[in-house]
């Protein structure tokens, strides 16, 4: 049974509608009162996933337009500019230079500015952002568009170079991160410059295999262990940075 008196992890960026069972993963993740961004690939998957996050209180669904489905669904992009002043929640949107996706790249780039001059100009839009090997390239359009001015900009698993990190905290992005990131060079030098109160949480699931939604422990050992801080300690402090993300 729940300890309401505990709260519950926090998972900035998983994919639940990734799963065989899609709804018993929303209501799991509801039980352990898991803060949850649930993201999107498309814009027609984000209906069944409003429909249900409606009926949840810790769980939010994200509407994306992943930059590997470029390619063969850059024509939803008028589905997503239609549905973009209903939610609050954005992601996956972004940008992927790796070498399976780089064909794709200009196109890419096309749709994500267009992407977030619309969550500029709408502004209050929480945004979880893909950036492989595209660090410089993503701020670029954040600060191009302005959207950092009236959006949060949350980096989901930024590989990144030291100045990249200063640049998107003086650009005001926040950093969803997880156990596996956090173990490399880069998300240890991620950890060294980030305050905490820039730090979300995040599994990346299914994506991690062993990973479920929430399972966010590993993360937050290592973050602890860098601030000397108790684990419980971080844990709430990630918590309230996120509750005050997602307010509605």
């Amino acid at each position: 049974m729940c300890d309401e008196s505990r709260p519950g992890p926090v998972d900035f960026h998983c994919h639940l509608d990734l799963y065989q069972n899609m709804e018993a993963e929303y209501t799991r993740c509801e039980a352990a009162r898991c803060l949850t961004l649930a993201v999107t690939t498309t814009p027609k998957a984000f209906a069944r996933n409003a429909e249900m996050a409606r009926t949840r209180r810790f769980v939010h669904a994200a509407l994306g337009m992943h930059p590997q489905l470029v390619a063969q669904r850059a024509s939803e992009l008028s589905q997503f500019e239609e549905l973009a002043p209903s939610t609050r929640y954005i992601g996956e949107v972004g940008l992927d230079a790796g070498r399976r996706f780089y064909p794709s790249f200009e196109r890419q780039k096309l749709v994500f500015e267009r992407v977030m001059a619309l969550c500029a100009r709408l502004g209050e839009k929480v945004i979880s952002i893909h950036s492989v090997r595209t660090a410089k390239q993503v701020l670029d359009v954040i600060e191009k568009t302005g959207a950092h001015r009236t959006c949060v900009p949350v980096l989901h698993w930024f590989n990144a170079s030291g100045a990249e990190i200063r640049r998107a905290l003086e650009l005001g992005c926040y950093f969803s991160v997880n156990e596996q990131m956090l173990l490399a060079p880069r998300g240890r030098n991620l950890l060294e410059t980030t305050p905490i109160e820039r730090l979300l949480t995040e599994t990346d699931a299914p994506f991690q295999s062993d990973k479920a939604p929430g399972d966010v422990h590993g993360a937050i050992r290592l973050i602890a262990k860098e601030h000397n801080l108790d684990d419980s300690a971080i844990e709430a402090r990630i918590r309230r940075t996120a509750t005050e993300l997602l307010a509605e």
